[in-house]
């Protein structure tokens, strides 16, 4: 007999990028992921550019007989990836495995847990304790052309900027809307702020992650962080979505 209810598998969904950096940094999240929950099946498919893609892996699990997935997007926020590509990827191959039940998962941000992997970030890059004061910090990330998106980001750097008590925290966006890097780095400036750090709110090294760096280079940030990566932060946060998910999904009954 199998058990009358099974966990679902975890299918992270990552962006997928030509740059090797960004399979590597998913790769490594992936195993922090398993190192917390080592029950728990964990797979991986991007949306393009790598392998594999959402429905071969789908296809594969299905052949294995998994017949319960949550599908876990590896975003910070709710934008065009989130509301279209991944739900019409899904809805077409579970409209051809009509057996196989998937469940979208809710975006990783807004999370306290993401700001405070950033914090982490910029303690790592040499902002001590005690500087929040006195620096301002540009908050920026790979950026969208969806207004709900746009203002989550905006709303997160206001709420940073009240529980951490910086000097000020303004957004930025590597591409679709502004300001850019630089130019968030530089209205600090022109406001009297004389420390800024950048804190990129991005998961993996790419292309828009390199214009970030490029932007704050440019206009002469003091500190500059590191993206997100494989944190700690931001495996517990996958793992917290994926027992939301779960519990939302509802129990599945399994045949014996």
């Amino acid at each position: 007999m199998h058990d009358a209810i099974r966990r679902p598998a975890l299918v992270v969904i990552a962006h997928g990028s030509r740059d090797p950096r960004h399979a590597a940094t998913v790769a490594a999240l992936r195993a922090r992921l398993r190192s917390l929950r080592p029950w728990l099946r964990v797979e991986v498919a991007y949306l393009e550019f790598n392998a594999p893609s959402v429905p071969r892996l789908l296809e594969r699990l299905h052949g294995e007989g998994v017949r319960d997935v949550v599908a876990q997007p590896l975003l910070l926020s709710r934008a065009f990836h989130a509301k279209s590509d991944i739900p019409s990827v899904l809805h077409e191959v579970t409209s051809r495995l009509p057996r196989l039940r998937v469940h979208q998962a809710e975006v990783l941000g807004p999370d306290p847990l993401l700001v405070g992997a950033l914090e982490r970030r910029l303690r790592e890059a040499g902002v001590r304790e005690g500087e929040q004061r006195s620096t301002g910090v540009v908050l920026a990330s790979a950026g969208s052309s969806d207004p709900e998106a746009i203002a989550v980001i905006a709303e997160t750097a206001r709420e940073w900027r009240r529980t951490a008590g910086w000097c000020a925290v303004r957004p930025a966006f590597a591409s679709a809307s502004l300001p850019r890097t630089a130019d968030a780095v530089r209205g600090l400036r022109a406001d009297g702020i004389e420390r800024v750090a950048v804190a990129p709110y991005v998961i993996a090294p790419g292309h828009l992650p390199d214009r970030i760096m490029t932007g704050a280079r440019e206009a002469g940030a003091d500190v500059l962080a590191p993206v997100l990566g494989a944190s700690g932060e931001l495996a517990e946060l996958l793992a917290l979505r994926y027992d939301e998910a779960a519990a939302d999904r509802g129990p599945v009954a399994l045949s014996a």
